[in-house]
């Protein structure tokens, strides 16, 4: 057990108790004495508080951190902040969070505080007629078919019964594990208080996610935990026990994460509690293996086929998989399964490279995967050079946090968005990178009962609330500044790009899209296609000899 963070408290304690006693010998220590005194208050009640996790784990040194924040952001990055642990980047985005979260004024004067004219630069351009805002909930059905003919837009898709309206912005996958008991808890909580939803992560399904009753996507990984055998083999009969639950909407198949694809998994012995087994079905106090790859099936064909026998064993619910993009000819001869078969699934999330995790090898998180826009665009232009674009509704998720991030990502194709990082700044998460230590400062990502009580559930699943709900508020601002209604109809022609310090350009230009059914009529409109879709097949996973 680590409590040295208690080490300066109880100090202060035992020298006010030695200062009072002190006071028998002379009066001069009775000012010592006082302002001792007045410390221990100050930590007992750190120590009893429920509002700041900080404090809580460290009481009265975690003070400093709070006297910090109070100073000009100027002085802070340069005289506080660790350029290597947090980024400007990064520490925007958990200003943004943090205010949103606590609903404080998300204002700021003197404009924009970003380099205009540093390339990279990104904005959206408006309307003179701004479309009024009519309400900030944008939903998106999951599991229906897209049909301009029909008066509600859609069609039943076969072997679904049970479709989804999911937000536009959710819960991304963190497993009970990675995260502490109350971070599930309070983000589960509060995906039921906002009508979002809140993705389980590969350790499947804890009693943490039931409390509350939260909408749940359930991640299923290659170790298939929930629904496995003694053996490590996919179970039937454990599947439907957890997929039949009504809290569970959506059936997600993980084939890879940004943050580390092609990259298995182990959480060693010490830390798989019989909390933890129970959940993933797995025996307690031994090493918790997720294998690289899937062991029920080999194929693209198996894959879809999987896929399929998961939507009708859960009863209808809209059933996917999440990749990261890696070999273009993997994905395409997926593409072509779905030709051959009809087996279409009902969402791919596409994650990004950039996407983070507890723990993954340094050159797994900085040189794997490709990034999430350009791994989106892809499988968008694929799906609608197949004309099948309709059938498949695509999710992306990898460092979205802001909803300018949520617009720019939407522009590109996908029609919801995950976030991570951003609900983690909600709980409280100061991105102290100790997640992989069991050491968390704000209980977010530890199994250490006394660091994650400091995480009070009611609190943070406010916040959790507070920052989806102002996030959506400033995503239908943005929407009706362009003249739009819904982010649906965002395309690459509303969002402009520098790309040298005196050109910009739109990203209709920059990131070119296919026409529909190109691909289908044999018609290559773009390099990656040219080179890579001979060398796919649909009954292997390996390029084709010769393509």
């Amino acid at each position: 057990m680590h409590h040295s963070r208690f080490l300066t408290f109880g100090l202060v304690a035992a020298l006010f108790v030695l200062s009072v006693a002190a006071t028998a010998w002379s009066p001069w220590f009775w000012p010592g004495a006082a302002v001792l005194g007045l410390l221990t208050i100050v930590g007992l009640r750190d120590l009893a508080q429920t509002r700041h996790a900080i404090q809580r784990n460290y009481p009265l040194i975690g003070h400093f951190r709070f006297l910090i924040e109070a100073i000009r952001p100027e002085l802070r990055q340069y005289l506080f902040e660790d350029d290597t642990v947090a980024t400007p980047f990064s520490r925007n985005q958990r200003s943004i969070v943090y205010q949103r979260a606590k609903r404080e004024l998300d204002k700021r004067p003197f404009g924009t505080q970003l380099d205009v004219y540093q390339v990279g630069y990104e904005w959206i351009n408006h309307s003179i007629v701004p479309a009024p805002i009519q309400h900030h909930d944008f939903r998106v059905r999951i599991g229906r078919v897209a049909d301009a003919g029909r008066a509600d837009g859609y069609v039943d898709k076969p072997g679904v019964t049970k479709p989804y309206d999911a937000s536009v912005f959710n819960i991304s996958a963190m497993s009970f594990g990675a995260l502490s008991a109350n971070a599930i808890r309070a983000l589960n909580q509060g995906a039921k208080l906002g009508g979002f939803a809140h993705d389980t992560g590969e350790g499947s399904i804890s009693r943490h996610h039931r409390e509350y009753g939260g909408d749940l996507i359930w991640e299923i990984g290659s170790g298939y935990f929930g629904c496995r055998d003694d053996d490590g083999s996919f179970s039937e009969e454990r599947f439907v026990a957890n997929a039949s639950d009504d809290q569970v909407k959506m059936i997600e198949v993980k084939l890879s994460q940004g943050a580390k694809p092609g990259h298995g998994g182990v959480l060693p012995a010490a830390k798989v509690s019989i909390e933890i087994a129970t959940a993933r079905g797995v025996p307690p106090g031994v090493d918790c293996v997720s294998p690289a790859a899937h062991p029920a099936f080999s194929t693209p064909i198996g894959l879809l086929q999987f896929v399929d026998r998961l939507r009708r064993l859960s009863g209808g619910k809209p059933t996917g998989f999440k990749l990261c993009i890696g070999h273009p000819w993997e994905f395409f001869a997926i593409a072509k399964a779905m030709v051959e078969t009809g087996i279409t699934p009902d969402f791919i999330v596409v994650d990004g490279g950039e996407g983070g995790t507890g723990a993954a090898p340094v050159e797994f998180a900085d040189h794997v995967g490709a990034p999430l826009l350009e791994g989106l665009q892809l499988v968008h232009n694929t799906l609608v050079g197949l004309d099948l674009r309709r059938h498949v509704r695509l999710g992306a998720s990898g460092r979205i946090v802001t909803a300018f991030d949520i617009v720019r990502t939407m522009a590109l194709g996908a029609d919801w968005c995950n976030s991570a990082r951003g609900f983690m700044f909600s709980l409280g998460c100061i991105q102290s990178q100790s997640c992989h230590t069991d050491r968390c400062p704000s209980g977010v990502a530890t199994q250490d009962a006394l660091r994650q009580r400091a995480l009070v559930v009611p609190d943070k699943a406010t916040r959790v609330h507070r920052f989806h709900d102002e996030t959506l508020r400033a995503l239908a601002e943005l929407v009706a500044a362009a003249g739009l209604k819904h982010p649906i109809e965002l395309g690459p022609q509303h969002i402009v790009r520098r790309v040298a310090q005196n050109e910009v350009r739109l990203l209709s230009t920059i990131a070119r899209f296919v026409r529909v059914g190109s691909l289908a009529e044999g018609r290559f409109e773009q390099k990656v296609f040219e080179t890579f879709w001979p060398m796919a097949r649909a009954d292997s996973f390996a390029p084709a000899v010769g393509g």
